[in-house]
């Protein structure tokens, strides 16, 4: 049980290079078109990149992570967000409880991906957006025994039932938008 999780030190998720290769300001963008999101679940938020990304521009940001050393470190880097323990697959939230749920470099280490995704759509008013590693080895990210086939994700969101899928290269990562 959760043997995909990331077990690395907390720092190296905050590392400048990493933020420039996740383009953080690029992705928050592209989650942003489309709409008014005034609310936001970051699932599997880890030190809160991408909560802080977004907490500057949404007045309501929810990070939710497996990890409670994820938690405490959140906790501190982005004190206008609101972070809990949970998992992916046990969101603990109301139906339609956030227009945007957002999954950072997270779906591949969830003990049951098809369940998380199916949690994060219950939860959603509008849209989840997924960003994950691609197909392929490469020196950073999981091995590639860990990461997830586009046509996986694509079939799993399916299964749960997004009436919409757009998928959007980006230079090191995919980024899939599902809409409710």
């Amino acid at each position: 049980m959760h043997e995909r999780r990331f077990q690395a030190e907390i720092e190296r998720l905050r590392l400048p290079e990493r933020i420039e290769r996740l383009e953080v300001e690029r992705v928050i963008s592209l989650s942003l078109e489309g709409g008014r999101v005034k609310s936001i679940l970051d699932v599997g938020t880890g030190s809160g990149i991408f909560a802080e990304g977004f907490a500057k521009k949404i007045a309501t940001v929810v990070g939710i992570d497996a990890n409670p050393e994820m938690i405490k470190v959140s906790k501190g880097l982005v004190p206008n967000a609101i972070f809990q323990l949970a998992t992916a697959e046990s969101i603990p939230f109301e139906d339609k409880s956030f227009d945007l749920v957002f999954l950072g470099l997270v779906l591949h280490e969830a003990d049951d991906a098809q369940k998380a995704l199916s949690e994060s759509k219950r939860c959603a008013k509008r849209s989840v957006v997924v960003l994950e590693w691609p197909y392929k080895q490469e020196e950073m990210g999981p091995p590639l025994a860990h990461r997830l086939k586009s046509e996986d994700i694509v079939a799993m969101a399916k299964i749960v039932g997004f009436k919409a899928i757009t998928i959007i290269p980006l230079k090191d990562l995919l980024l899939y938008q599902f809409h409710v």
